[in-house]
């Protein structure tokens, strides 16, 4: 595995012992779940199509979403779609938090999964959310998706967030679109976010094999069947070369990237994406903290209703999303 030299592991937990629950929800993770994926993606444009439909309907029966509202955003070419949580974005002081979902370039955003996370995540911060309904694959390959992640960041500024105030998060594929989406800020020279959390991110796309850990990991991963992945990855480059650093972020270069705080499982396929990519922030001054959890599944802290050790990591996301917000602050009143 990629060793961790030089960047802080304030948030990683070595000390962690995984609960008799969580024990179990691995297993049904592994046995209910990742065949499910497969299933999904080895049955074609559609099935994913259908696939599609049914996971945006799933809404949780306990009302969480009451706050949420599907509103698009921008105008003719430069309208997004997306999952906003909260009165509005007009200027003021409460931060704004841009999460790019995940689900292999070609599911959307979960209401009983990605969007409750949000929600505890925002009221952890008294703040509010927006979360792009980019366009998937396998009908919109890059760089749609990309595109319209570019499009809600440039909304927020034009709407008069102060971009200190804003903070970009995205687990899975959403985290590619992230660090991607972080390349593309620097490239136009628009300022850059308060912060960025990137969750269990996949960031090579050019190889299947890759980083150690898609080999070491490939048959035990709770979560991911890497080789049905590859249709996915297919569906999303398209005609595209996949050595771009758009699409596989890990061939790009750091420098002037804002502050990251990278989650990821010990044990997944996908951990020395996350190691590799710190490594590299690190090594161009960029401030890193790396999170990995032990015995913890992809994009963990999203399961916060199945592993109650979740928890622990959303109060670590918080905190250090707060403590650069407050950062800024000061520096702005300096």
């Amino acid at each position: 595995m990629v060793n961790k030299e030089t960047w802080s592991t304030r948030y990683a937990r070595p000390e962690l012992h995984l609960g008799f629950r969580s024990r179990c929800v691995l297993v049904c993770l592994r046995w209910i779940v990742r065949p499910l994926l497969a299933f999904v993606i080895r049955g074609g444009e559609r099935r994913v199509a259908k696939a599609q439909l049914n996971l945006a309907a799933r809404f949780p029966r306990n009302g969480q979403l009451a706050n949420f509202d599907y509103q698009i955003l921008g105008d003719n070419e430069q309208a997004v779609p997306g999952h906003i949580l909260g009165e509005s974005f007009a200027p003021s002081d409460k931060p704004v938090l841009l999460w790019l979902h995940g689900g292999a370039f070609v599911l959307p955003a979960l209401p009983d999964g990605h969007l409750t996370f949000v929600q505890r995540l925002c009221r952890s911060l008294d703040a509010d959310a927006f979360v792009p309904d980019y366009r998937l694959a396998p009908a919109n390959p890059y760089p749609a998706g990309l595109d319209d992640c570019e499009r809600a960041y440039r909304f927020l500024l034009n709407a008069g967030i102060d971009p200190q105030r804003i903070v970009i998060g995205g687990e899975s594929a959403g985290g590619n679109l992230l660090v991607a989406l972080l390349f593309r800020i620097r490239k136009a020279g628009l300022p850059m976010p308060a912060c960025a959390v990137p969750v269990s991110p996949v960031l090579d796309l050019a190889r299947l094999h890759g980083a150690a850990s898609r080999s070491v990991y490939a048959r035990t991963d709770a979560m991911l069947p890497l080789a049905d992945l590859a249709r996915a990855r297919d569906w999303y480059v398209g005609e595209a070369d996949a050595s771009c650093p758009e699409i596989s972020p890990l061939m790009g270069e750091c420098k002037g990237l804002p502050p990251l705080l990278i989650f990821s499982g010990s044990s997944e396929l996908l951990a020395d994406d996350s190691a590799l990519l710190a490594r590299k922030a690190s090594a161009a001054g960029v401030s890193v903290e790396l999170a990995q959890w032990p015995g913890m599944p992809h994009a963990f802290p999203l399961l916060e209703d199945w592993m109650p050790e979740a928890r622990q990591a959303r109060d670590d996301m918080t905190a250090f999303i707060k403590q650069h917000l407050t950062d800024n602050r000061n520096t702005e009143i300096t």
